[in-house]
């Protein structure tokens, strides 16, 4: 009896290689999704198209350069995080999935967290993926710029032609670029991690689908509306603990929107990148707590 004991013991207990396995096939699932390579291809077509978009200053055109593959960056990863992770639980009861790995000793926690531990993967090779595409097309216009420039200023002095190249430099790479797609790649976590909770308690993916893209909406425009309430009504006690409820449930996802001021040249501070990143951290953990709350108590 002790050795059963001991043996039932071990298998409820945490396991690092159980989470490990339902992570990897969990990534391999979801990379054989259509909308996968549709989502990933049409966001790098879009960045490497953005190159022919603008026929500006250098300046205009980094900017434009710039707006649009971080933009694309930030709406398809959002959109990847909904939709891969929408799919996950009601895909696994669907097919039955999911009572054959619970059968096993595996907590239900622990499948959870696999399967967003996939989610999350999955996100940040899309992300490494789109940057490396965006980086490279980047460094290409930058380095055709440069030269276009030393052709056109042979005659030029050579301070006027030092100070043109780091203009054109200072306008193209920065180090701000960086925090900006981190940020990006958060807020896709926290999206992957909210549409979790979501299909805990529903039905199909589709219904969780549905309620992502009012979140989405909701979440980028409640601090418009924030400031329109505070504005238009008395900032009171009661006020503030109704928008603090709000802001709770839907996220005020414009914070993580950074690109903005890259795109305007302007430098990402430290604190702002920590708050920020803290906040999507913050956010991820709460919403995979609750996701696992809920998944323990579901009748399956």
């Amino acid at each position: 009896m002790s050795n059963e004991t001991a043996t039932s013991a071990r298998h409820r207990v945490f396991s690092f290689t159980r989470l490990c396995a339902i992570t990897a096939n969990t990534l391999t699932e979801l990379t054989r999704l259509k909308v996968f390579y549709v989502l990933l291809l049409f966001a790098l077509l879009l960045i490497g198209s953005s190159i022919f978009m603008a026929q500006f200053t250098f300046q205009q055109e980094f900017q434009i350069l710039k707006d649009v593959s971080l933009g694309a960056m930030s709406i398809f990863t959002s959109l990847l995080a909904i939709v891969a992770t929408a799919r996950l639980i009601p895909q696994d009861i669907e097919d039955r999935t999911v009572y054959t790995i619970l059968a096993k000793p595996v907590p239900r926690f622990e499948y959870l967290f696999g399967k967003i531990a996939g989610v999350l993967l999955l996100l940040a090779i899309s992300t490494l993926v789109m940057s490396a595409v965006f980086l490279a097309v980047l460094y290409l216009r930058e380095q055709s710029v440069l030269h276009m420039a030393l052709r056109q200023m042979s005659a030029a002095p050579r301070e006027q032609v030092d100070d043109a190249l780091r203009a054109i430099r200072s306008s193209a790479l920065n180090i701000d670029i960086f925090p900006g797609i981190v940020i990006i790649y958060l807020k896709a976590c926290l999206l992957a991690t909210l549409t979790l909770f979501v299909s805990t308690f529903a039905t199909t993916n589709i219904f969780t689908v549905v309620v992502m893209v009012f979140i989405y909406f909701i979440g980028h425009l409640q601090a418009t509306a924030r400031e329109y309430w505070l504005h238009e009504h008395s900032s009171g006690w009661v006020t503030r603990i109704f928008l603090a409820i709000v802001a709770l449930f839907f996220p005020d996802l414009q914070a993580f929107n950074l690109v903005d001021d890259i795109v305007a040249g302007a430098a990402i501070s430290l604190g702002l990148f920590l708050k920020t990143a803290g906040l999507g951290i913050f956010y991820t953990t709460i919403y995979t707590l609750l996701a696992a709350f809920v998944f323990y108590g579901k009748e399956l």
